[in-house]
């Protein structure tokens, strides 16, 4: 099993916590692949833990649909089923529409220009064909939106289905265009005239699009 080794060791967060983070990015964006049979000695060498922390994170990602464990067998990362965007990406663009509108309330100019200088990182992603970072940073950008709504339960289950659609965008190569670029700025400015029922619209319209790029689903 090929593990990266430029990676952070788990520093200020928990043992656990910090494996956790780490296994679930390396799922989400395929270092370790669909179906790839997991050792979790070779996880705790290459993370610097004991093997206890790796089993305790790799139970929390069975229960995330992540793995599955075979006790006495073997345990393995899932497989990715395309088909899963339709019943992901509808609440999740519900709950962004929702934290945008809560957030509406606490805009200020700091969460203004944090919100506009990231998506001129975005567009840079996309103009020099870097999608992946793209993707990263297009997460970054609504995550602002979520944390300035300030409503945990909201962003807890945001990030529970979130995790599930980054997975699918970097399996299938998702690719964001200028039309998202747009979208951000639209977002941006709604959020500060506090048009509710345009900004409820676009938000879901800006998750909903993606969609289309799954066309074969069934």
């Amino acid at each position: 099993m090929p593990i990266p080794i430029n990676h952070e060791k788990p520093t200020r967060k928990s043992a656990k916590e910090s494996a956790f983070s780490q296994l679930q990015q390396w799922i989400i964006d395929g270092t370790l692949l669909p179906g790839e049979k997991i050792n979790d000695t070779e996880l705790a060498q290459a993370l610097g833990v004991s093997r206890t922390p790796i089993r305790e994170s790799l139970q929390l990602l069975e229960a995330q649909g992540f793995v599955e464990m075979f006790p006495g067998k073997a345990t393995q990362v899932t497989q990715v089923d395309r088909s899963s965007i339709k019943d992901l990406l509808p609440p999740l663009a519900v709950l962004q529409a929702l934290s945008a509108e809560l957030a509406i309330q606490n805009m200020n100019k700091d969460i203004l220009t944090l919100l506009e200088s990231t998506n001129e990182r975005f567009a840079e992603a996309i103009h020099s064909k870097n999608y992946y970072s793209a993707l990263k940073i297009d997460e970054q950008f609504h995550e602002i939106i979520v944390d300035a709504a300030n409503n945990p339960y909201i962003k807890n289950i945001i990030e529970s289905l979130q995790v599930h659609v980054s997975r699918l965008f970097f399996h299938n190569s998702i690719v964001l265009t200028e039309h998202s670029i747009h979208d951000h700025d639209t977002i941006i400015n709604l959020l500060k005239s506090g048009d509710v029922n345009q900004l409820n619209e676009t938000m879901k319209n800006n998750w909903l699009r993606t969609i289309d790029l799954f066309p074969d689903v069934s």
